[in-house]
């Protein structure tokens, strides 16, 4: 992977949005950035919306080169269209498109990406990468033992048809030539426990317990002087998990920034005071939680 100058991070969905607490100088608000995009008027409808889900448009800089890829696109297609009109989101110069993992909060807004980039960019086909557990059924078992299901990824065929270049792989890769390494299958090897009640649907039809997630990859940039980028949809392998994979496939460089959703949400609530732990010895210097991080975890 090589080096970049700089990142730049639009937050094109997430949970929450907030445009009045202080925030640190690498951090733009929300009130900034829209009246940048010509926003004249404060008003509900020109603000972004949050929902349950992350898109994150990362740029890497390199010189006077700029590269984009969209990690990740919502629940659904009006908030990604939404925030990203908002923010004048320049869709047209995303050169590619990361699925984390096969749930609906990050997958339903890419028939949309997908238009609104090619809209853009002449027509030209979209490099997409997904593993290819990513198109499995999912689902919730609830106290009361039923199962609700989850909505699915668009199909591949839905996708290659709005323009997709569907890239299918389970192993490491480098893109935009070598500006981004996107993992692998991450080791689970830690205390974390996974998404306890999550499930998948079997060939024959039957619910069998999917903890790990094992579809789920992480995208990662290597900011020259400060260190390794981390952006991770949910971090459903664990955050410290994800981590110690980061240092071993990017032995000598440190782990600089951890971005994107940690899911210490329940039934993980528990083990919060031991990921804080963990993670304070990777050296880390910025951390973002998002999304599934839950606010008992964020304002820890």
């Amino acid at each position: 992977m090589q080096p970049v100058d700089k990142l730049t991070v639009h937050v094109v969905v997430d949970n929450t949005t907030d445009m009045l607490s202080s925030r640190p100088g690498h951090v733009t608000s929300e009130l900034r950035v829209l009246m940048a995009a010509g926003m004249t008027e404060l008003a509900g409808e020109a603000l972004c919306s949050a929902h349950h889900g992350l898109s994150l448009a990362v740029t890497a800089h390199r010189g006077a080169e700029a590269r984009t890829v969209l990690f990740d696109a919502g629940p659904d297609p009006y908030a990604l269209e939404r925030n990203g009109r908002a923010m004048h989101l320049d869709f047209g110069r995303i050169e590619a498109v990361v699925l984390s993992h096969g749930h609906f909060d990050h997958s339903e807004g890419l028939l949309k990406a997908l238009e609104l980039i090619r809209v853009s960019n002449g027509g030209q086909p979209v490099p997409l990468h997904v593993h290819p557990g990513a198109f499995v059924k999912r689902g919730l078992r609830l106290r009361s033992g039923e199962f609700l299901p989850f909505q699915d990824v668009p199909p591949r065929h839905a996708l290659e048809n709005q323009g997709a270049r569907v890239l299918v792989s389970s192993e490491a890769e480098e893109i935009l030539d070598g500006l981004f390494s996107l993992s692998g299958e991450i080791p689970r090897r830690s205390f974390e426990r996974g998404f306890q009640n999550h499930y998948r649907q079997a060939a024959d039809g039957q619910w069998e317990s999917d903890p790990w997630i094992m579809d789920e990859r992480f995208l990662a940039a290597h900011v020259q002087g400060k260190g390794i980028a981390i952006f991770t949809g949910c971090s459903h392998a664990g955050v410290v998990n994800i981590c110690r994979h980061a240092q071993e496939v990017f032995p000598g460089v440190p782990l600089y920034a951890l971005v994107g959703g940690l899911h210490l949400v329940y039934p993980n609530e528990g083990i919060i005071p031991e990921t804080i732990a963990e993670l304070r010895t990777f050296g880390l210097r910025v951390i973002i939680p998002g999304h599934c991080t839950g606010w008992r975890a964020s304002t820890r």
